[in-house]
């Protein structure tokens, strides 16, 4: 029999997780694994603190709900949700627009409007402004009839489901007309903390860290034949658009409000347009999957004991 030290458990761990049949399960597991351990050794983690951290995710795991996703929220506050949608940006076939983070607001029943409608079912007068832009491909070539879906917060700075499970309100899917062009009316969006009342809030509070996301509108784009784009447009002069507290904002998403824009589809009222580009699918691209779902089917697959498969979307 082995004897087990601090030295010699995590190849004893690796030795009998090595009849896992699924190649990139065991890949996982057993990088995971090693860094795990690794991270204990490295910390000379005590007794105490491990079951604080067990204590910590037995929280987040209460706080999840079909309408919150607390451990989204902590994958996004920690840097991993943008990780790896930098890694997933690096596998596309050819340059597009960059993506950002689906978020842990993002719901799947959203409806499908007509070009022109508002998203805001009742905007305050004088707040709406327009929303609009170009879907392409990598080369300029429109794309037609893609589906772009929105969500963003409302006018007090937060989202339809964290006030009703059943409400819906700043969402729709629009579709790109032949000219690959978008348009819809909505308001301008505001900047806003994270919930912080979880523990991931109490994470942020310890670290002395601000909670803060700049003012942003989120997109999901699909096409035949192109690769899904989860991104999000955030407003330029917002004070929190360089220290994004989920790591979610840069400068090429950046966008300005104006006054007259001269080819606004919509006349006579403020206007934002964010352009957006979509590379080709590739085979893989059918697999990877996106940062991020819909918390409903998050816990729809939970209390089924069904975990969905690696890479499934």
């Amino acid at each position: 029999m082995r004897e087990l030290t601090p030295e010699t458990i995590t190849d004893a761990v690796l030795d009998q997780m090595a009849t896992t049949p699924d190649p990139r399960l065991k890949t996982i597991m057993a990088s995971a694994v090693k860094h795990l351990h690794a991270f204990a050794r490295e910390v000379n983690l005590t007794p105490a603190e491990w079951i604080k951290g067990i204590e910590f995710m037995t929280a987040a795991g209460k706080m999840c709900s079909p309408e919150r996703q607390e451990f989204i929220l902590l994958s996004d506050t920690l840097g991993l949700s943008a990780l790896v949608n930098g890694l997933h940006d690096a596998t596309a076939l050819e340059e597009a627009t960059h993506t950002s983070l689906l978020g842990p607001f993002y719901r799947e029943a959203t409806p499908t409007l007509a070009a022109g409608s508002s998203i805001a079912k009742n905007p305050k007068p004088g707040s709406e402004c327009v929303l609009y832009g170009r879907v392409t491909d990598a080369t300029g070539k429109p794309v037609a009839n893609a589906t772009v879906s929105i969500w963003q917060t409302g006018a007090d700075g937060l989202y339809d489901i964290q006030a009703s499970a059943t409400s819906v309100d700043y969402r729709g899917v629009f579709a790109t007309d032949a000219d690959g062009l978008y348009v819809l009316r909505t308001v301008k969006p505001l900047g806003y903390s994270i919930p912080m009342d979880g523990p991931v809030g109490t994470m942020v509070k310890a670290q002395a860290r601000h909670g803060m996301r700049p003012a942003h509108i989120h997109f999901l784009v699909g096409a035949p034949g192109y690769r899904e784009l989860v991104t999000a447009l955030y407003l330029r002069d917002d004070p929190h658009l360089a220290d994004d507290v989920v790591f979610g904002s840069s400068g090429d998403l950046a966008v300005d409000v104006a006054a007259n824009d001269p080819d606004c589809p919509i006349k006579g009222m403020p206007s934002i347009r964010f352009d957006m580009r979509v590379s080709r699918e590739s085979e893989a691209d059918k697999t990877s999957g996106r940062v991020g779902a819909d918390p409903s089917a998050i816990m729809k697959k939970s209390t089924k004991n069904e975990p969905a498969p690696v890479g499934a979307k």
